[in-house]
């Protein structure tokens, strides 16, 4: 059974970094991209963050580029998403996601398998 678990969520201060974790089980997933989305109450969920199955690529949404690195460890079946400089519109539910493909996409629906979440809050 595949399980994707993150890790990291916390109350941090405005300006404040963080660093998450999402490590996969049941299965490796060196050959597949893998990607961060985050959602809000009152907004659906969105694509932040993506990397390719090697670690060779990354894309990002416009909104974190320069703030946000997406990384992996394929030994350790884990991809990371540290976040620095944040914001207060960076609240949000994390979410880590498994794609269906090699290289990162975008959409939802690229992705296979997706955890149950991690709240990162900003206080300003």
């Amino acid at each position: 059974q595949v399980q994707l678990v993150e890790s990291g969520g916390k109350l941090v201060q405005a300006g404040g970094s963080l660093r998450l974790s999402c490590a996969a089980s049941g299965r490796t997933f060196s050959t597949n991209a893998m990607g961060w989305f985050r959602q809000t109450p009152e907004k659906e969920r969105k694509f932040v963050a993506g990397i390719n199955w090697s670690g060779g690529s990354t894309v990002y949404a416009d909104s974190v580029k320069g703030r946000f690195t997406v990384s992996r460890d394929n030994a350790k079946n884990t991809v990371y998403l540290q976040m620095n400089s944040l914001k207060s519109a960076d609240t949000a539910i994390y979410y880590c996601a498994v794609s269906r493909q090699p290289v990162a996409g975008s959409g939802e629906y690229d992705y296979a398998y997706w955890g149950q979440g991690t709240q990162v809050t900003v206080s300003s």
